[in-house]
């Protein structure tokens, strides 16, 4: 089961289990977008129109999802959008969207999905993380706290369901050629104080309109599908970790957030940064 699958990542990831011989619940947010994939692969793939930010949606859909097809042996939980701005910037209702969709539709889909999963005594919950949420980036301060509370909170949920046999896995990626910086991104209204941080990030003194994301080059970063074989390959090894890093660059960027911060850490004299034991 793989939600926001109707275009970018989540399409790649349902092309690839399709692809693997794997019948595939597709949520989508518009009908009719995943056509061409049903004529394809018939009625492997199954799609349903779901908005992960409905937990009651979200519950009734998954009850009837194992009513009627079984219970999901892989949920992966890449529905998402990117909000931009500064903080100063950002409305209670951008902030309050932002995380109805990256943190709670993957908790009330995670919920729905664990008492058929804890049943079973199996399973694997895969969370769309990025490595945003290792380090930060200004104007993505929204953005990044959602994954940053998707990776604390999964990585509890790890633990806690373990027993049952079940595993959870946080995909870190890095930038991939998809809708992302488009239809997948939300701007708000910009501050003029912060054009020069704009400038530095964005390149530009505003947000982009739509009309210029339109006009926008082709991304040159690497195929979504990329992503998706480094999935299933996560899947099948034998002890998978909990954090996987996906991407061209994403192994540098995560080590530089996190030689940023021990040596930020290292300004208290009291911290000792811990080493890695030796073998």
């Amino acid at each position: 089961m793989i939600t926001g699958a109707g275009r970018g990542l989540g399409r790649a990831f349902t092309q690839a289990a399709l692809e693997h011989g794997d019948r595939v619940v597709a949520t989508i947010r518009q009908d009719g977008v995943l056509d061409d994939l049903v004529k394809q692969y018939g009625d492997r793939l199954i799609p349903r129109r779901l908005d992960v930010s409905s937990h009651a949606q979200v519950h009734r859909v998954v009850a009837d999802v194992v009513a009627t097809t079984g219970t999901p042996d892989v949920v992966v939980n890449n529905a998402g959008y990117g909000l931009v701005g500064a903080v100063e910037e950002l409305t209670e209702d951008e902030l309050r969207a932002q995380f109805d969709v990256n943190l709670y539709g993957a908790v009330w889909v995670t919920q729905a999905v664990l008492p058929h999963l804890r049943a079973r005594g199996s399973g694997r919950i895969v969370q769309v993380s990025t490595v945003g949420a290792v380090g930060h980036l200004p104007l993505f301060g929204a953005y990044n706290a959602s994954k940053w509370a998707l990776e604390g909170l999964s990585s509890a949920l790890a633990a806690e369901v373990a027993p049952f046999g079940i595993g959870v896995h946080l995909l870190q990626l890095g930038g991939f050629a998809t809708d992302w910086f488009g239809s997948s991104m939300s701007f708000t209204s910009a501050n003029p104080a912060y054009d020069g941080t704009r400038e530095g990030i964005l390149g530009m003194p505003d947000y982009p309109t739509a009309a210029i994301l339109s006009e926008a080059e082709p991304s040159a970063e690497e195929s979504p599908a990329v992503a998706a074989q480094a999935l299933l390959e996560l899947l099948n090894e034998p002890e998978p970790p909990l954090r996987k890093i996906i991407g061209t660059g994403a192994h540098d960027m995560v080590k530089t957030a996190l030689e940023w911060r021990r040596d930020d850490y290292a300004r208290d004299p009291a911290f000792t940064w811990p080493g890695r034991p030796s073998i």
